[in-house]
């Protein structure tokens, strides 16, 4: 297995990504370490996780908290002795942030997005690097969506937000690959599988005067593929980035976009 004596921290994981990448993890043998602000919601998914047959913890955690969060990880290492891999997964309600024109968003609804998104996964990257520079390894990744990369309209602040973490994450690299700490993007269409994407769908389909169906079928043929990344392929590909397999991965991003974006 990819991952087998790994121990994986997510943030995020009562979501639909933080919890493909963590099926993903456990299937491949990491012990995964799962944290949000729903506890009902993850103690479910570890359940699944156990049941088959992977080893799974769970804990309260706001992974805007720096001392919440830094505690947590104290927790996980006298428990499981190391970290090799943080994945943040967080995500913010986008009604009244997608969908309006920039004339008429107001500036707190383009800020949110940007401060949230670039204080989250700082604070998690800074305090999982705290930890595995002591170790000389480990690795850190996050998620994008293609916006990051492209100038689509009535995104608001999101697509600089995306921006800002893909800079984070080369930053990251820069200063800790020198000491086993890897940085790595990963970066999809937007997923149909997720219910945020149907909220988002929405939202753009009405700033565009169109139905939903005819954005999602768009959206879909801008892709190479003529379909969206799906959460198995985002975890699939996550837990190879997160093995040693590949260690030569740092400072850049896994394009998982079906040729939406064609580096």
């Amino acid at each position: 297995m990819l991952l087998e004596d790994k121990n994986a921290v997510i943030y995020g994981a009562g979501g639909s990504v933080g919890g493909a990448v963590a099926r993903a993890f456990a299937r491949e043998g990491a012990r995964v370490f799962l944290t949000g602000r729903n506890l009902e919601t993850i103690n479910t998914l570890a359940k699944e996780i156990s049941a088959g047959g992977g080893t799974a913890e769970t804990a309260p955690v706001d992974a805007l908290d720096e001392e919440a969060v830094a505690r947590h990880l104290d927790t996980v290492v006298d428990k499981a002795e190391k970290i090799d891999i943080s994945f943040n997964a967080i995500g913010i309600p986008q009604q009244g942030m997608q969908g309006i024109p920039f004339t008429e968003l107001s500036v707190e609804s383009f800020s949110l997005p940007i401060t949230t998104y670039a204080r989250s996964h700082f604070v998690t990257g800074r305090a999982a690097a705290r930890h595995m520079i002591g170790q000389r390894s480990g690795v850190v990744l996050m998620h994008t969506p293609e916006p990051a990369r492209l100038g689509s309209p009535l995104l608001g602040g999101m697509s600089p937000a995306w921006a800002a973490m893909e800079s984070l994450n080369r930053a990251f690299s820069g200063e800790w690959a020198q000491y086993g700490v890897r940085a790595v993007c990963l970066r999809t269409t937007g997923m149909e599988e997720t219910p945020t994407i149907d909220v988002v769908f929405g939202l753009h389909a009405k700033g565009h005067g169109i139905t939903q169906e005819e954005f999602r079928g768009a959206m879909a043929g801008m892709t190479h593929r003529k379909r969206a990344t799906t959460l198995l392929e985002l975890g699939e590909v996550a837990a190879f980035v997160a093995s040693d397999r590949a260690a030569a991965m740092t400072g850049t991003v896994a394009n998982l976009t079906g040729g939406v974006i064609v580096d």
